[in-house]
């Protein structure tokens, strides 16, 4: 293993320099960077809250923490949560789509 993943650091970035999106501070700790946290509050319905993670090895990504309102009755609550899981598989695929080519 070579310095720069165990460090995750990235060419142009010193020791203890953060990239211009980390939010710094005590967000960053055992070698992550991590942005400030954008969030998406639709009011009575969830919230999704978004963060972009530079990883000690390097590697980006996204951090998504989502909370959804669920319906009272149990059925509903059931079709809501499939529907989800089924929505958040093209979710993912579509946002790792770039990624996946690039790697290519």
């Amino acid at each position: 293993m070579n310095r720069l993943a165990r460090t995750g650091r990235r060419p142009g970035l010193q020791p203890g320099q953060h990239p211009d999106w980390c939010a710094g501070g005590h967000r960053c700790n055992l070698g992550e960077h991590r942005a400030d946290p954008l969030t998406v509050d639709v009011p009575g319905l969830g919230r999704a809250v978004l963060t972009r993670v530079r990883a000690a090895d390097g590697r980006e990504h996204a951090e998504v923490t989502l909370t959804v309102a669920l319906a009272a009755a149990e059925p509903v609550a059931r079709h809501q949560l499939l529907g989800l899981a089924r929505d958040l598989g093209a979710v993912i695929g579509r946002a790792t789509r770039a990624s996946v080519r690039r790697a290519a």
